[in-house]
């Protein structure tokens, strides 16, 4: 069991030849960087991050909304952590920077 950690705005691009593990870890940054309402034929996939607020409530709605979607969305996955930061240049830029800690078995590849 190996323990892959990936972050949010990693700004890696996409490569659409990826399989195996590598298309799963893609996808988890993928997901984590996609917004709510981006994509006409699936409106409700993606993150819809807590604006504005703050507040421990706000991460640890937003760590419970990013262990449900990825699970949900992406099979494989086993989310052993959600790390969320901010400093100061992300607030006055409007951004959650979050990390995530999952496990991916490797008998599901």
């Amino acid at each position: 069991m190996t323990v892959h950690q990936i972050s949010s705005s990693d700004g890696t691009t996409i490569d659409y030849g990826a399989t195996g593990l590598a298309a799963i870890l893609q996808s988890v940054s993928f997901l984590l960087d996609t917004l709510v309402d981006s994509y006409p034929m699936h409106r409700e996939f993606g993150m819809d991050p807590p604006i504005d607020d703050p507040s421990e409530m706000a991460k640890n709605e937003w760590s419970a909304q990013v262990i449900e979607k990825l699970e949900r969305n992406i099979p494989e996955v086993n989310v052993q952590e959600v790390l969320v930061e901010q400093d100061e240049s992300d607030l006055l830029n409007g951004r959650i920077r979050t990390t995530v800690k999952v496990v991916i078995e490797i008998d599901t590849i």
